[in-house]
């Protein structure tokens, strides 16, 4: 936002660490979206929940219905997660 002078209209992540980020970005005024990309396929990607060692995803999931943030569940939502 410091590069564009205005607050984002939308924001994405996949951690508890992006957090902050979707809030601040869905708390402006006027149309706002924020999602959440849910890696739970562990077969085509690397894949961490609430227990994870990295990427954690915990408060994010405990909030985003609340906070109208979508979640992407990357094993059941994706077709393809790499082109092969």
């Amino acid at each position: 936002h410091e590069h564009i002078g205005r607050r984002p209209t939308m924001a994405f992540g996949n951690s508890d660490g992006d957090f902050q980020m979707l809030e601040w970005t869905t708390s402006g005024e006027g149309p706002r979206f924020g999602m959440l990309v849910h890696h739970t396929d562990s077969v085509r990607e690397w894949a961490y929940d609430r227990e994870s060692h990295i990427g954690r995803l915990d408060r994010g999931l405990d909030e985003a219905e609340a906070r109208g943030w979508v979640v992407a569940d990357m094993a059941r939502d994706w077709a393809t997660v790499y082109t092969p």
